[in-house]
């Protein structure tokens, strides 16, 4: 069985990975050239259901099966057979 307190755990370490990941891109981006054209996509989940959304083909499809996958996971994670 999982303890409640290496579940907090663990979503405190997520949330600072994810921290970090959005500090280390901010200086990336400010660091590289103004030419560049910045292509980007990502998934918003409400519930089971996702908003997908992208600036480029690729990113779209990519955030596509992202959402597919997220969806999956959430359906074996709180999914609760009658017994």
């Amino acid at each position: 069985m999982i303890r409640a307190s290496s579940l907090v755990i663990a979503g405190v370490v997520v949330i600072f990975i994810g921290i970090i990941m959005i500090f280390t891109g901010t200086a990336l981006q400010s660091t590289s050239s103004k030419d560049e054209t910045v292509k980007t996509g990502g998934v918003i989940l409400i519930g089971p259901i996702p908003i997908i959304f992208g600036t480029d083909k690729s990113f779209t499809i990519i955030a596509v099966v992202l959402g597919i996958i997220l969806m999956i996971v959430s359906y074996f994670l709180f999914y609760r057979p009658f017994t």
